[in-house]
């Protein structure tokens, strides 16, 4: 004899469908990405440096990138205590961004920052000696970035700055003498109220520079090898608030400065006066004039605006030289 309590039913999948609906999060509160640090998050609270959460990427953004300069939107824990954590769940879309890869046939490109005003080009004058087609290289990416470069030149106590700041200036981009021994009311003046990312060699002085302008950031500061290669000493970005406002954002000393991800007409667009000239270029213009292109529309263009074309076409072959050291 059998009864209800006898019949066995398998369970399986209900007829009621999976929504793919996710949570709006509209109480998220709104942060900006100060470190990153094995999955785990540095956020300041409304741009508050007294407001530090500590967060994990919510599930529902996979594999998202995040790097120092997001804004983002966090939810949970977001009282700043001791082992509290939050999550984010939210990546606006950025403003500027900062790229590289590894080298000229790496396919991938690294976000080094995000939502950076201007990027900081740290180059010392000797010691080691100063590397032309990586300031180049740098600069391209903050022109396609949208940052605004600035030349940084340190030890200027050992070499004159005069030759190596005039291959730039018809860039319109500012020189700024950082030695050890000068004040810094010019680069203060410059970066107060903004959002700067610092950029160079190991062994330029960037780290003594941080901590000059930063004098709480206390980062490792290191030496210059015989070969005139210096140590990395700062091994991860981070974004130090500045006494009187903005942001400072040190990285990593790199050995190269890969460009695979951007092209000569990248280079160009970046620049609004140039860019309308190039629409008159022949089909695969490289724009490096003459004997490669002898019908590049840039070389209509006379006085400062030439002058700039010869300056830009500097970029063009740092950017096809695949040399990203």
């Amino acid at each position: 004899m059998y009864d209800e309590s006898d019949v066995r039913v398998r369970p399986g999948k209900g007829t009621r469908p999976r929504t793919k609906t996710r949570p709006t999060h509209a109480d998220a509160s709104d942060a900006m990405v100060v470190s990153v640090d094995r999955g785990r998050w540095g956020c300041v609270i409304d741009n508050d440096p007294e407001r530090l959460v500590v967060a994990m990427r919510a599930r529902e953004l996979g594999r998202t990138p995040i790097v120092v300069g997001d804004a983002v939107g966090i939810v949970g824990d977001v009282s700043g205590r001791v082992d509290a954590l939050a999550r984010i769940v939210r990546v606006d879309e950025r403003r500027t961004v900062l790229r590289r890869t590894a080298d000229d046939t790496d396919p991938y490109e690294r976000v080094v920052v995000a939502n950076a005003d201007q990027l900081l080009i740290v180059v010392a004058l000797a010691d080691p000696p100063p590397r032309s087609g990586f300031v180049e290289r740098a600069m391209v990416a903050a022109f396609v970035g949208g940052l605004r470069p600035v030349l940084c030149l340190t030890k200027d106590d050992l070499a004159s700055s005069d030759e190596f700041a005039a291959v730039f200036a018809d860039l319109d981009v500012p020189v700024v003498l950082v030695g050890r021994d000068r004040p810094l009311d010019e680069l203060l003046e410059m970066i107060t109220g903004k959002s700067s990312a610092l950029i160079g060699h190991s062994g330029v002085g960037k780290s003594t520079l941080v901590n000059r302008l930063v004098p709480e950031a206390h980062r490792a500061v290191g030496i210059v090898s015989g070969v005139g290669k210096g140590r990395h000493t700062s091994t991860q970005s981070v974004s130090l608030h500045l006494p009187g406002g903005g942001w400072v954002i040190d990285t990593p000393g790199i050995r190269s400065f890969g460009l695979a991800h951007i092209s000569p007409e990248d280079v160009v667009a970046a620049f609004s006066d140039l860019a309308v000239t190039i629409e008159d270029c022949p089909r695969g213009c490289t724009h490096l004039g003459p004997p490669a292109d002898p019908e590049c529309a840039l070389d209509t263009l006379t006085g400062q605006q030439a002058n700039r074309v010869a300056a830009v076409r500097l970029l063009l072959v740092a950017v096809m030289s695949n040399d990203s050291y």
